[in-house]
């Protein structure tokens, strides 16, 4: 079978190393990722969201379904068009993937089929309005613009914003730029990340993972797109208990059932960035696709044919998905000032033989054929094993054979790093995380 993959960064380079398992893998992306050109029968330079130009080098190569990797070409419908011209493809349309390209559409959803997980919220196209919102609501809030944004637009008070005044002339400016913009409630606790496939129907979960967002370590500095993220063996994660994740798991299914009813079913993979809360899980964002470290931490370990996965889900008869018992820690090497002020053009050394005799994986991301580093995230290094301690050990072992003009957080996926989060969870919910 022909699979066109569209995409190229580390989440792309585990998605494609899956799918070529059983497929024959076709690419269209905007840069040619050395990783994946060599596991792949075509490689189309094109930028993913030119969605005319995606269609054409599927036609060309008479492909038989299509992936979707990253969030910005489901924003231009890029699934509703290839599928108009007969090419299946996992993902959702333009409209179902409004849960994670609209912020407002997704919070309305919620409210009206009384998904659990909810935030108090509202949407404002006037500044007037939203001030005395805010003054009367007395407590943090979020901002948000409620387009994409990457990871990097959204402002929270006591982080990114000072105080309440602060957040007013944050939403007044998304208000003069955007015309509208979604205010809700601050929701104190610890992230994580729940992703599921589903045909539209059938929910079949994947294990749980952890983000690790901010720049360096002992999460301070700026949000990035994520710099390395780690899973657990039991699936589960140290501060997650099983109720929260049969919660979680249910605002996921019931999300999904609100599509279908709403009359804009909705297929792929679905991402829940969730904050374990005092009282419950609560979703922070949905994203229509893997999240990107998190496909580094699932997919390596799925047993089941991503292939067979992904023709389920197009067929509406999604069955199975399952995963190893085992830990997995990714983290990411990105160019020296990253995210503000990235170098560019800098090359990095790597060796790959090395990398693999320490048991890590690699895949590449924002580097070029020459190994040349365009500026974001550039190369992931991953460690799987039978516990998350011998995952970040193996992990680290990698990075020593990577050299250049890089940074990593050398705390992800770390025994401290995560006795943070656990004391942070007892310290929320009163001395007990149960």
């Amino acid at each position: 079978m022909r699979v066109l993959l569209v995409g190229a960064g580390g989440r792309e380079n585990a998605i494609a190393e899956a799918l070529s398992e059983d497929a024959e893998l076709y690419v269209v992306a905007k840069h040619k990722n050395p990783s994946i050109k060599r596991i792949a029968a075509e490689y189309g330079i094109a930028k993913e969201t030119d969605v005319q130009k995606v269609l054409d080098f599927a036609l060309k190569w008479n492909v038989d379904m299509a992936f979707i990797g990253p969030e910005t070409p489901l924003e231009k419908g890029i699934v509703d068009v290839l599928e108009e011209n007969g090419i299946p493809t996992v993902g959702p349309s333009k409209e179902a993937a409004m849960l994670e390209t609209n912020k407002a559409f997704a919070r309305q959803i919620m409210e009206k089929y009384k998904i659990p997980g909810r935030k108090l919220f509202k949407v404002f196209d006037d500044v007037a309005e939203m001030k005395t919102w805010i003054d009367e609501f007395g407590k943090p809030v979020v901002v948000k613009p409620l387009g994409l944004t990457g990871g990097k637009g959204v402002k929270v008070v006591g982080y990114q914003l000072k105080d309440n005044e602060e957040a007013k002339e944050y939403a007044k400016a998304l208000i003069e730029k955007d015309g509208k913009v979604l205010v809700e409630e601050r929701t104190d606790g610890v992230e994580f990340t729940f992703q599921v496939f589903t045909d539209g129907k059938k929910v079949i979960p994947m294990p749980l993972a952890q983000d690790y967002p901010h720049a360096y370590e002992g999460d301070i500095g700026p949000i990035t797109g994520g710099m390395g993220s780690y899973s657990c063996e039991n699936h589960l994660l140290p501060f997650v208990e099983k109720k929260d994740y049969e919660k979680a798991f249910e605002t996921l299914k019931k999300t999904i059932d609100a599509m279908r009813k709403e009359g804009i079913p909705y297929k792929g993979i679905l991402y829940g960035q969730f904050m374990l809360a005092r009282d419950e899980p609560k979703i922070i964002e949905y994203n229509a696709r893997f999240g990107d470290p998190e496909a580094m931490n699932v997919l390596p370990i799925l047993k089941t044919s991503l292939l067979e996965i992904a023709e389920e889900i197009v067929d509406g008869n999604l069955k199975r998905a399952e995963f190893e018992q085992k830990a997995t820690v990714v983290k990411y090497l990105v160019p020296k000032g990253y995210p503000t002020n990235p170098i560019k053009g800098a090359k990095v050394q790597i060796s790959e033989d090395k990398i693999r005799e320490e048991g890590a994986k690699v895949y590449y991301a924002s580097v070029d054929e020459n190994l040349t580093m365009l500026g974001s995230r550039a190369l992931a290094i991953v460690g799987i094993a039978d516990s998350l301690e011998e995952a970040e050990k193996i992990a680290s072992a990698g990075i020593k054979h990577v050299k250049g003009e890089i940074f990593y957080r050398r705390d992800v996926g770390t025994k401290e790093s995560i006795a943070k989060r656990i004391e942070l969870m007892k310290t929320i919910r009163g001395g007990r995380n149960d």
